[in-house]
């Protein structure tokens, strides 16, 4: 499911749709999703797009080709098409629901339906087997998510002893919390496996939302619906790096820690925190794993270089940029950068082909596709200042420069 508008990460999501949104400087929020379907060994994936899907149809076109008829692999993106009706996708349901065309297979097979617009890494193997060894009519994945978070912004679900979901709520306010952990509320991860008979029987019912009507409608016919214990139950087999002595040293783990880490990065402010995750010492999230790689497409470009004492500290650089003379410090820069001399980037996200002039001054800023800013302006310092040329300011204070902008002292 990758046809969410992300109205909350507006400007961000002006020309693109969440899930096509940069996230780690080379990547965008759907090859989080994607990598976890490859390297689970899920090779046949349909994606359901369509609010501004040019820029993902065209990411998934050129980074991520594994069709192939004789092998029977492939990703195929599916906008949506008035299959049913003369009416769009009205929801997540809906969605399903007009392209029912595409599942095949038994009315006992497993059928897996993800958003594809959230960081973390699964192996969905693992949740089909829980999914048959529950013989569960659905399955949904959850996560432990602090109530403050969750309002207004998750579906939430109730559970008994067994597992067994009582209850789904979608988007409570104020949502219903754990007796037992009373900040914190059951979340659902937008990852549901169905039999394929239970999901093509719920569609025939009314509703446009899993979350509003179809999953409440189930729960109330008495269907077999589990939760699934995300961070207990979810394990991701990688290498860990220990050092001793100044040697690094690789050691094989069953569970990496990250194998419990699940973001949804529906606002400015929850991006930006999930990307200072990335550049911090000990991040919570790792990109370096080697059983468990992160997928993308790549531009063809040179590496980056650094000239005229331009350093970057605590920080990502991804190909093509150059530091000219400036300092980049915790700060994740996309392929492409340019920052010039004097010029200074403090805990700030660049995106794509930016190019930041002498003695222009960044701080806490998220700066998308294509921004030139020139010499000599301070963004972040004065976010009044910000508003007044053109940025958005965040609930927190992350300025956020919107597509193309020019900015300077006029």
């Amino acid at each position: 499911m990758a046809g969410g508008a992300g109205e909350r990460l507006q400007p961000l999501t002006r020309g693109r749709s969440k899930a096509a949104v940069p996230f780690g400087g080379k990547y965008l929020i759907i090859d989080f999703t994607l990598s976890n379907c490859i390297n689970s060994g899920i090779r046949q994936i349909s994606i359901l797009t369509q609010y501004l899907s040019d820029s993902l149809h065209k990411h998934i076109q050129n980074g991520w080709g594994i069709s192939g008829s004789r092998l029977g692999d492939y990703i195929y993106c599916v906008p949506a098409q008035q299959k049913v009706g003369t009416d769009w996708y009205r929801g997540t349901a809906d969605a399903i629901r007009q392209n029912l065309d595409l599942i095949k297979g038994k009315a006992g097979d497993p059928v897996l339906i993800l958003s594809g617009d959230h960081i973390y890494k699964m192996d969905y193997r693992q949740i089909v087997a829980y999914h048959e060894m529950k013989k569960a009519d659905l399955t949904i994945s959850a996560v432990r998510v602090r109530a403050e978070e969750a309002t207004g912004r998750l579906g939430v679900l109730e559970e008994d002893q067994e597992h067994r979901v009582v209850g789904f709520y979608e988007k409570p306010t104020p949502p219903k919390t754990i007796a037992r952990v009373p900040e914190h509320v059951l979340g659902s991860m937008g990852v549901y496996v169905f039999r394929a008979g239970t999901l093509r029987e719920a569609l025939q019912e009314p509703g446009d939302d899993f979350g509003k009507g179809i999953i409440p409608k189930a729960i109330s016919r008495g269907l077999s619906i589990f939760a699934y214990d995300y961070e207990k139950e979810n394990k991701i087999e990688d290498f860990v790096v220990e050092v001793k002595d100044g040697t690094r040293h690789k050691i094989l783990v069953d569970r990496t820690r990250d194998s419990s880490y699940w973001k949804d990065i529906g606002s400015i402010d929850s991006y930006y925190e999930a990307s200072m995750d990335l550049v911090s010492i000990d991040p919570p999230f790792n990109l370096y794993g080697e059983k468990w790689p992160v997928r993308a497409y790549e531009r063809s470009l040179p590496p980056s270089k650094f000239i005229f004492g331009g350093k970057t500290l605590d920080s990502m650089v991804s190909d093509g940029c150059i530091i000219s003379g400036g300092m980049v410090w915790k700060s994740i820069l996309s392929p492409g950068v340019v920052v010039e001399r004097d010029a200074s980037i403090e805990e700030s996200i660049i995106f794509d082909d930016v190019s930041i002039e002498p003695g222009a001054r960044i701080k806490r800023a998220i700066i998308d596709n294509g921004v030139r800013i020139k010499s000599g302006v301070s963004i972040g310092y004065d976010l009044e200042e910000d508003a007044r040329k053109g940025c958005t300011i965040s609930d927190k204070g992350i300025v956020v420069v919107p597509e193309g902008m020019v900015i300077g002292h006029d």
